[in-house]
């Protein structure tokens, strides 16, 4: 007589995928954790202006050189900081996605089905 439900198995199957389901999600949680302490320092202009980005994405630092502060020119300094700090954020994402790739084997967030 066959077995019903064809899948023999299947359910120690499953409990590895569940284990292994739970250690990938305790190695992110750990990752995310470390890389919230992180730090990325961008300079931008020659180093006139440099900017520290936390793994948070927070800014926690912004340091201008004296010679960059120019009443007449303000919107050189704002561009010089902006630009720092989209590049310290853009930095981070990648240090970031490539912590969590090794976790992940490159799955990313999904899913492919």
């Amino acid at each position: 007589m066959a077995k019903r439900g064809g899948f023999s198995g299947m359910p120690g199957n499953m409990n590895n995928l569940m284990k292994q389901a739970q250690r990938m999600q305790r190695q992110m949680e750990q990752t995310t954790a470390e890389l919230e302490q992180k730090e990325v320092t961008v300079a931008a202009g020659g180093g006139a202006v440099e900017v520290t980005v936390s793994g948070k994405k927070e800014v926690v630092k912004v340091k201008l050189a004296e010679e960059v502060v120019d009443p007449d020119d303000i919107e050189m300094l704002e561009d010089l900081i902006m630009a720092a700090t989209n590049e310290a954020l853009r930095k981070m994402d990648e240090m970031t996605q490539s912590e969590m790739a090794k976790i992940t084997g490159g799955l990313g967030g999904g899913f492919p089905f």
